[in-house]
């Protein structure tokens, strides 16, 4: 993520901020510009960012229900901006909870899409393209005591399904717990799913699928026998030598989106980094430098080589200062050689070959 600064005083923001704490001023996220810009209002439901004079329209979402801080160029005549054009389905805000809740997924939707932006991957409403992406966010219904009335979380033609009891930190906490997944997060939810998407996107029916059954595994394989012999049997025992994670060895397709995701974990961890101006270095000793290095951004970067020669030594230095703080390891993973192969891959993949 990279950093932003008020245009108005210059102070250090947060991508979620929509009010400067230093000087109070408007603020709101240009994806046209990818910049949290402050901005003035001008009448007529307009308003203009302070220092480069362009005119924008206050997201719909940002208007009516505070769940988004993203701006519309006033020449575009959506309502909304382009991520909360990507929903088709929001919970029922009249119930208890539920706005809290959709509101939280809402914030880490937008990093997602921060993120395939910044790849320049495509992400156009399934109402405008035929291959485009949709999101329903569901609730369980406890009236009903069924089953079938559960909301999962998952992918299909499309259309990423996410259940609003993964933005309550309890409900969470218990899945992580019993499920053995130790990185359940809800940003990871949205990049894990969005494999699914951009396999069904960018390799199901491309050049791209030999190589990466080649790597990943035969998808052709019966999911639903795959995923009950997961949850019976467990991961393989030597499952860290040739999977991001257990899960991900439980079929090729989430072998794929667990790859996914972690990819996106990465180039964003780096960015972020990058943009704080963080260096590590060949001794593995943390350093800061007053500017971040423009020669490198790793949204942008061809070499792959380049992402794990940064990004290895900043997991360690991450994992030692959790650990100076007394909190387990920031960074729960081993990348095995086969692994980063993977990663290899779906960066060439993400970056169109």
């Amino acid at each position: 993520m990279k950093l932003f600064h008020c245009g108005r005083c210059a102070n250090l923001l947060y991508f979620e901020n929509s009010c400067c704490t230093s000087c109070g001023a408007s603020l709101g996220f240009a994806p046209d510009v990818m910049d949290l810009v402050a901005i003035d209002p001008k009448g007529n439901e307009t308003w203009e960012e302070v220092t480069a004079g362009d005119q924008y329209r206050l997201c719909g979402n940002y208007q009516n229900q505070g769940a988004c801080n993203w701006l519309v160029p006033v020449s575009d005549s959506h309502a909304f901006c382009v991520a909360c054009r990507l929903n088709r389905t929001i919970p029922d805000l009249s119930t208890f909870r539920n706005h809290d809740l959709w509101v939280r997924l809402e914030k880490e939707k937008r990093r997602l899409v921060y993120s395939l932006l910044r790849l320049k991957l495509p992400c156009e409403p399934r109402q405008e393209d035929q291959y485009g992406l949709n999101f329903d966010f569901l609730a369980d219904q406890p009236a009903m005591f069924d089953e079938r009335a559960k909301v999962k979380t998952g992918h299909a033609n499309g259309v990423i399904t996410m259940n609003i009891a993964e933005a309550d930190p309890v409900e969470r906490e218990r899945m992580r717990s019993q499920m053995a997944e130790p990185y359940r997060t809800v940003l990871g939810h949205f990049r894990h799913e969005s494999g699914h998407y951009y396999w069904d996107l960018r390799v199901r029916s491309g050049p791209w699928l030999g190589p990466v059954r080649e790597m990943f595994g035969d998808d052709t394989r019966d999911y639903r026998q795959a995923m009950d012999q997961h949850y019976r049997y467990g991961p393989p025992g030597d499952w860290q030598s040739w999977y991001i994670s257990a899960y991900a060895s439980s079929h090729a397709w989430e072998d794929w989106a667990e790859t996914w995701a972690h990819y996106l974990h990465m180039v964003d961890t780096l960015e972020t980094a990058w943009q704080f101006g963080m260096r590590v270095n060949a001794r593995q000793s943390p350093a800061m430098n007053s500017e971040p290095d423009p020669a490198f951004d790793p949204y942008q970067a061809d070499d792959f080589d380049a992402l794990i020669k940064h990004w290895l030594p900043l997991t360690l230095a991450l994992n030692s200062l959790n650990r100076s703080m007394g909190h387990d390891d920031a960074y729960p993973f081993v990348l095995a050689a086969p692994v980063v192969e993977k990663l290899r891959l779906v960066h060439r993949i993400a970056h169109g070959g």
